[in-house]
C-alpha cells in the first residue's frame, strides 16, 4: 500500500457518474465502516486491510477537499467504527476480536478497550450511557467503560451479530437468525423484545429511527423493512423493493437515517437512493457506480453523504478484481434532495 496522505492516480481512474468528490487515497482492500465525528467534518473508515484511516474534510458547497490525518492498525479485518460524543475519539472493532479507543488528538496509536471471543461487528459510543457497545459473532453484546479492562455489562443474544445500531434510549441488535433484539439502554442487560425481520432473507443492515420509535433493516435480498418497536404502531409497519436491476438482485449493504428523519439507502448494485419512510416515497435514486457500495454515513448536519465503493463479495470471487482499488467518495447533500416533499 503506498503510504498514508498519498494520493493514487487509480482514485480518479472509476467513472463517477454522479460527479461527486473522490477521496485521493485508495485503499487496496475492502471498505467496511464509515464514521464520521458529530462535532466536526472528521471522517475515518475502517478496512479489511486491517486499517482505521482518517481524513479532516474541508466542504463549501460542491467543493471539497479531503486531508489525510493519521492511520492505526489492528491485526485483522477492521468491521466496524464510531466516534465518541465530543468527536476527539475514535473507537473500532476488529475481526482481531479488540476493540481500540484512538485519541486523535495523541499520537496515531490505538488502546484496546473490549476484547471478545469472535470478531466484532459492531460498535457504538453511546454518549448518554457513558459506555461503548460492542456485539460479536460470539452471540454477546457488552457494554465498557474505557477506564477499565472488564465490561460494565453483557447481554447473550440468539445468534451470531450481524449489524446493530444506537438511537439512545434504543439500541437494536440484528443477528444471523433475523432476529431484531430491542434493548432500552437504560436497561441494558436485558432484551426489551425480540421481533422476527419482516423479511425473509438474512440482515445485512439496521438504523434506529431518529425518533428512535423503531428501525429499517435491509436485507440481502434486496429489500428493506420498516418497522415499529410498540405494538400499537405496527399498521405503520411495511416492506418495500430496491437495488434491483431486472432479475439481478442486490443486498441492502446500508441504511442511514437523516437529520430530518429521511433515510438513505446504498447496495451492492453502486446506487444509493434518498427515501421518506413518513410518505412511503423515493425521494431521490442516483446514477449507478460501476463497484458495489458497501457503506455509507451522514454527516451530524447532513449536508455530506460518504459512502465507500469496494467489491462486497456478494457475487463470489470470480468477479473480484484484484486491480480495482477502494475509493470513498463525498456527495454534496442538498436540502430538496433528502427533505420530506410538501403535500
Amino acid at each position: 500500500m503506498s503510504a498514508f496522505g498519498a494520493a493514487t492516480s487509480s482514485a480518479t481512474a472509476y467513472p463517477n457518474p454522479n460527479s461527486d468528490y473522490t477521496i485521493p487515497q485508495t485503499i487496496n482492500d475492502g471498505v467496511q465502516s464509515l464514521s464520521w465525528s458529530s462535532t466536526s467534518n472528521t471522517l475515518v473508515a475502517g478496512s479489511w486491510d486491517n486499517h482505521v484511516r482518517c481524513w479532516d474534510v474541508q466542504h463549501a458547497g460542491t467543493q471539497f477537499n479531503a486531508v489525510p490525518k493519521a492511520q492505526i492498525t489492528h491485526e485483522g479485518p477492521v468491521l466496524c467504527t464510531s466516534f465518541s460524543g465530543d468527536g476527539t475519539t475514535v473507537f473500532s472493532g476488529s475481526c482481531d476480536k479488540t476493540a481500540k479507543l484512538w485519541n486523535l488528538n495523541g499520537p496515531a496509536q490505538g488502546q484496546q478497550i473490549a476484547s471478545h471471543d469472535a470478531p466484532i461487528r459492531a460498535i457504538s459510543a453511546v454518549q448518554e450511557a457513558g459506555c461503548v457497545v460492542t456485539a460479536s459473532w460470539d452471540k454477546t453484546v457488552k457494554y465498557w467503560d474505557t477506564r477499565s479492562p472488564n465490561p460494565m455489562g453483557s447481554l447473550n443474544v440468539s445468534e451470531r451479530c450481524y449489524a446493530m445500531d444506537v438511537k439512545h434510549p434504543l439500541l437494536v441488535i440484528a443477528t444471523a437468525d433475523r432476529q431484531i433484539h430491542v434493548v432500552d439502554i437504560r436497561k441494558p442487560t436485558q432484551i426489551y423484545k425480540s421481533i422476527t425481520s419482516n423479511l425473509k432473507f438474512q440482515t445485512r443492515s439496521i438504523a434506529c429511527f431518529s425518533d428512535a420509535q423503531g428501525f429499517a433493516i435491509g436485507s440481502i435480498e434486496g429489500r428493506v423493512a420498516i418497522q415499529h418497536v410498540e405494538d400499537r404502531d405496527r399498521e405503520k409497519d411495511f416492506a418495500f423493493k430496491c437495488h434491483r436491476d431486472g432479475s439481478d438482485i442486490y443486498p441492502v449493504n446500508s441504511i442511514v437515517f437523516h437529520p430530518f428523519g429521511t433515510f438513505a439507502t446504498a447496495g451492492g448494485d453502486g446506487t444509493f437512493t434518498f427515501w421518506d419512510k413518513d410518505a412511503r416515497q423515493k425521494l431521490k435514486a442516483f446514477t449507478k457506480s460501476q463497484q458495489s457500495i458497501t457503506c455509507a454515513k451522514f454527516n451530524a448536519v447532513g449536508d455530506i453523504y460518504a459512502y465507500a465503493l469496494s467489491y462486497d463479495w456478494s457475487m463470489g470471487s470470480e468477479k473480484y478484481n484484484p486491480n480495482q482499488p477502494s475509493i470513498i467518495r463525498l456527495h454534496n447533500v442538498l436540502e430538496q434532495e433528502i427533505k420530506q416533499k410538501k403535500k
